[in-house]
């Protein structure tokens, strides 16, 4: 091979391909000749843009990966991902369920400031209007215009009208379906929520976990030689209950028949994040791709047999159990291995990360929340990245600040924790600190008289219209106190 010949080569794999499997394609007598003009090619290409996957797990238990101690169900290949790379120990999405959170993270910020506040069932709005509002700008825009090209694969929950389709909100590549569940095992189960490549139906054969890992690595695969985002949106392990059957032999052992189903639906989803990750090493693009992995909310033990301990509480909740959960971030080539990082961490950080890391501009004419975790992920930044982080879904809302936590149930008096010492929220300190009690109400009612009123809401407008009222005589009562 010529030395023209070895830098076209290493050019057209987009300066990624691993230095010892260039070398030896050169062949023994021809490694040394060119050693020194490779170093200096991958010194200059090494610098490009890092590929970008975010993989979401649905309605995933707090404590069902190995890495949080789960024993019953083997989760080697998310686990290689905490070994390889960080893991966030007080990690939180921006909602204790799908929609909104969703919202959140390709947006980087609160989605109460834009009014997407609760998931789209049960409401008396026109479907047509319930999606990510068209003002908000999406990671995939903002990566887009930074040279990537962009794909959803899975689950999407950010509108079903053709305008707020993945297409329109900066995505070039969607496979998956639009709403908030899918059979896993029936392409055409829901006639309003088909089985879409792009904009057109498809009749799947494969177990549906299976599917979209199929479409993911087929996507790596067509853009190794070019930057990509993957937006990579698993439905497991959300109900409904459908078994993989391949792995139902495998736990047999697992006396209660739910979590067994769930075991093999986990299983799916673990063996796909290991075919992404091979698929990777295959192409040369493992050192320089950031993997984020996370769940949307916390586990709903009732419907899915999954397992939050030691939270308390479950998804749709404002508790631990409703929004703490499982959070990793893998760049082998930017980020130490095996590291554990304990600030409080929102999933509103992946949209500022991401877009740190590809070099891309973040919006200017809008505030952005969520911040860029690598300085705190390398190690180069010990400090609490966010002051205060906040959660509100209806009545139910919380605030962190530090170790302590106010929470405000949807029916009771408010409650406060030191999740220091006591992360379960077993032991409500509200009398004990009254002062620390008002200083956080006022905290959250400040920020709540930022945001936008719901776009809708469960329950239909009438509900909606009561909310509002609710909230502005809180605002009211709460400044008049001051």
């Amino acid at each position: 091979m010529s030395e023209k010949n070895a830098e076209s080569e290493m050019r057209a794999w987009g300066g990624q391909i691993r230095r010892r499997d260039f070398l030896a394609l050169l062949g023994a007598g021809a490694a040394g000749l060119f050693a020194r003009r490779l170093h200096a090619l991958e010194a200059a290409l090494g610098a490009g843009k890092p590929n970008i996957i975010v993989i979401v797990a649905d309605d995933l238990g707090y404590a069902d990966i190995g890495v949080h101690g789960c024993k019953d169900i083997p989760t080697p290949n998310i686990d290689s991902l905490a070994k390889n790379g960080v893991r966030f120990t007080n990690a939180y999405v921006s909602c204790p369920v799908c929609s909104p959170t969703r919202a959140g993270l390709v947006t980087g910020r609160y989605q109460q400031r834009f009014g997407h506040e609760f998931n789209p069932g049960g409401t008396q709005i026109a479907a047509s209007e319930i999606g990510l509002p068209l003002s908000e700008i999406t990671l995939a825009n903002v990566l887009k215009a930074s040279g990537y090209s962009t794909g959803v694969v899975g689950k999407w929950h950010l509108g079903m009208d053709p305008k707020f389709h993945p297409f329109k909100r900066g995505f070039d590549e969607f496979f998956g379906f639009l709403g908030g569940s899918h059979s896993y095992l029936d392409p055409r189960a829901d006639s309003a929520n088909l089985i879409l490549r792009g904009t057109e139906s498809v009749d799947e054969t494969e177990y549906l976990t299976d599917a979209l890992t199929r479409e993911a690595v087929a996507f790596i695969t067509r853009h190794r030689s070019e930057p990509f985002f993957l937006y990579l949106t698993y439905n497991a392990v959300h109900a409904p209950m459908h078994a993989a059957q391949k792995y139902l032999g495998r736990f047999a052992n697992i006396a209660d028949q739910k979590r067994r189903t769930y075991a093999t639906m986990l299983s799916a989803m673990d063996g796909g994040i290991g075919a992404v990750l091979a698929r990777l090493r295959q192409t040369g693009l493992y050192d320089n791709t950031m993997v984020f992995f996370l769940s949307d909310n916390g586990g709903p033990p009732a419907a899915n047999a999954s397992n939050n301990f030691p939270l308390k509480a479950s998804k749709g909740t404002a508790y631990e159990g409703g929004i703490r959960v499982p959070f990793i971030l893998q760049w082998p080539r930017r980020v130490p291995r095996g590291k554990t990082y304990d600030h409080p961490v929102i999933s509103l950080d992946i949209f500022p990360t991401a877009a740190a890391a590809a070099g891309a501009r973040l919006p200017a004419d809008r505030i952005i929340d969520g911040v860029d975790l690598l300085p705190c992920a390398a190690g180069q930044k010990g400090t609490n990245p966010h002051g205060i982080l906040f959660w509100r879904m209806g009545e139910r809302a919380a605030v962190r600040k530090g170790n302590w936590k106010l929470v405000r149930p949807a029916a009771g008096r408010t409650e406060l924790y030191d999740l220091a010492n006591d992360m379960s929220e077993t032991t409500d300190l509200a009398a004990q600190k009254p002062d620390l009690v008002q200083q956080l109400t006022r905290a959250l009612a400040d920020w709540e008289s930022r945001l936008s009123p719901p776009l809708w809401q469960p329950g239909g407008q009438a509900a909606q219209r009561a909310r509002q009222s609710s909230l502005r005589q809180r605002r009211l009562l709460l400044a008049s106190r001051r």
